[in-house]
This record gives structure tokens, C-alpha cells and sequence, in this order.
């Protein structure tokens, strides 16, 4: 595909534009008031170039790429930050809304509230039809036939440990 000589003559103007930005000399498309360097100031880093907008304050990098220079706006973590501000403040609005729409909280109690331990564990509570969890412990019965298997298992091990001792000690 071939590129027009206005498009190829447009590229390279921009270029050598930045370029000459760059590299300290004036480039004026406009002209700037006296008391004014323009709208931009750039830096030179080892990417390309690094842009300020001195009207908005917006940071971007500017790279050179195959189809001419290109920039990308710096992300700005200010402007992250006050959005989330922002975010939480209506949340926090909205909240209070719904705490003054709910149902009144009477002020004063009459009775004074016991006294509790504050190392003790409150028990949890159970409302009416809801049923408790309950783990059963093993009965007797249980725990002899655990410990007659444990006695069996180790009992076959201390043989196979003999037998083991006795065949490498005949071999040898």
C-alpha cells in the first residue's frame, strides 16, 4: 500500500518537531504570549519523551512507533484516589439516609445493664425449634477396640522389625 506524500511529509513534520522540542530549540506552531513557554514541556527519557500539559496538568509519554510518534496519558494516581474518595463519601450519604429512615432508637435505658465477665465466653444462643449440634463421645466399648487394634498393629510391627533384623544379621 502506498502512503500519500502529505501523510509521509505530515509524519516527518511531527517528528522533526518533537525532536526539536527535545533537543532545546523552539518550535512554535502558535504563538505563545510573552510571559508563556506553551502549553507543553516536555523531558527527555530514555523511552521517548515525557509530556506536561501545563494547562490541565496531565502527564503522558510520547514513543516513536512505526506510523510516527504516539502518547499515552500517564495514569494519575490523584485522580484514583479522589474517585474513591467520592465514592465512599455518597456511600457514606446513602447509608446515613437509610439510618434515619429505619425504625427509632428509644434514648435511655431504666434498668441498668449486668454486670458480665469479660473473660467468660458467652454460650451461643439457640432460638426455640432450631437444634443443637451435639458430638457423642466414643463409648467403651469403642475406645477397646481401638486400642486392641493399635496393640495388634504394633505387635506385627515389632515382628516384621525381628524378622527384618534376623534376615540381614544371617546374611551377613
Amino acid at each position: 500500500m502506498k502512503r500519500s506524500a502529505t501523510t509521509s511529509t505530515t509524519s516527518w513534520l511531527a517528528a522533526a518537531a518533537a525532536v526539536m522540542v527535545v533537543s532545546g530549540g523552539l518550535v512554535a506552531a502558535q504563538s505563545a504570549p510573552d510571559g508563556e513557554n506553551g502549553r507543553y514541556s516536555m523531558s527527555p527519557i530514555p523511552e521517548g519523551v515525557l509530556r506536561l500539559d501545563t494547562r490541565t496538568g496531565t502527564v503522558s509519554t510520547c514513543t516513536k512507533n512505526g506510523a510516527g510518534w504516539a502518547c499515552y496519558a500517564v495514569p494519575d494516581e490523584r485522580t484514583a484516589l479522589d474517585a474513591e474518595i467520592g465514592r465512599l463519601q455518597a456511600e457514606v450519604e446513602k447509608l446515613k439516609g437509610q439510618l434515619a429512615a429505619g425504625p427509632p432508637v428509644s434514648g435511655k435505658i431504666d434498668e441498668a445493664l449486668p454486670k458480665s465477665d469479660q473473660l467468660k465466653k458467652a454460650e451461643p444462643k439457640v432460638a426455640e425449634g432450631e437444634r443443637k449440634i451435639e458430638i457423642p463421645l466414643p463409648s467403651d466399648k469403642d475406645v477397646d477396640r481401638v486400642m486392641s487394634f493399635l496393640e495388634k498393629a504394633w505387635r506385627r510391627l515389632i515382628d516384621m522389625a525381628n524378622r527384618v533384623q534376623k534376615d540381614v544379621s544371617g546374611k551377613i
